[in-house]
């Protein structure tokens, strides 16, 4: 069941059980996530200088546009101060430093009425983070960067919380493609050629579930919740911002949300770092996961 949780006063420990059974929890905006997002508004206006950067698509080529992302987003990805910010975000939140691994945060951006969707500017469709190796017990996190409607947000689709989807996650290694894949997004420009696991049939949108957050204001959601990039119509491109979790002892201990249909092998999990000292995950747990999810698809 998804549930939609606002504010709720609760510790650490009961609000990942609430995910891991399909909760998503939505929160008004930290200190930490407000200067999280006045961070990246810096990076982004300083690298589109006297365009408006919600419509410089307008009157940009698509080659320039992608360009400029394929500087922007590393910038904010690898920057100190991004994970500075997580770390106290995290710890604003209640999580434990010593148990909570985090990834690097991602710049996401989403152009207006098909302007770029491909490699540097994805639009996702419908999928699972577990179907790209992501483990069970994972978090994500998902905050807008500036103001955002219902009709550049992203959608959850509920009714495939415990339902099997027909799709390509099989095929998908992440360590594979981290070395064939993950650094040709910027040259992916009007068709994306890499292969990325999707649904094998009809994914039905009616009754999908869009959170509109205020500037900073964030949600968090399992990686196994099947989620889709909302098709923008806003005439706006949409700038986000999203990282994910680990809790270290629900890694070791298999607690985390049900394997309803995710196949892949290799594992995300190598990404992750420490909250209090940046130290990574245990060599031991990372072989754990390689070969795929420790947990089996649900029969």
């Amino acid at each position: 069941m998804t549930a939609v949780y606002f504010d709720r006063a609760t510790g650490d420990d009961e609000r990942r059980a609430g995910i891991y059974a399909g909760g998503v929890f939505v929160y008004s905006p930290t200190p930490a996530s407000s200067e999280l997002c006045a961070f990246a508004r810096h990076l982004i206006g300083a690298a589109f200088g006297n365009r408006d950067p919600e419509r410089a698509q307008h009157d940009m080529p698509v080659e320039q546009f992608a360009a400029v992302l394929a500087e922007l987003k590393p910038r904010f990805i690898h920057h100190p101060e991004s994970k500075r910010l997580i770390q106290r975000l995290l710890g604003e939140v209640g999580c434990n430093a010593e148990q909570t691994y985090f990834d690097v945060p991602r710049l996401r951006s989403s152009t207006s009425d098909g302007y770029l969707t491909t490699g540097i500017a994805y639009a996702f469709h419908p999928h699972r983070d577990t179907w790209y190796s992501a483990p069970m017990c994972q978090i994500n996190w998902w905050m807008p960067v500036f103001d955002v409607q219902e009709s550049n947000v992203m959608a959850f689709h509920p009714q495939y919380w415990e339902r099997q989807i027909a799709n390509g996650s099989a095929s998908y290694d992440y360590q594979r493609w981290n070395a064939t894949s993950r650094y040709a997004a910027a040259h992916q420009i009007g068709h994306d050629t890499r292969e990325q696991p999707k649904p094998l049939e009809n994914v039905e949108a009616r009754g999908d579930i869009r959170v509109v957050a205020p500037i900073g204001g964030f949600m968090m959601f399992s990686a196994a919740q099947l989620h889709s990039s909302v098709p923008n119509t806003s005439g706006k491109t949409r700038y986000s911002i999203d990282f994910r979790t680990v809790h270290r002892a629900d890694a070791e201990q298999l607690r985390g949300a049900r394997n309803v249909d995710s196949r892949c092998s290799g594992t995300a999990i190598c990404d992750f770092l420490r909250a209090s000292d940046l130290d990574r995950i245990p060599e031991a747990l990372l072989e754990r996961y390689l070969p795929g999810h420790p947990q089996a698809v649900a029969s």
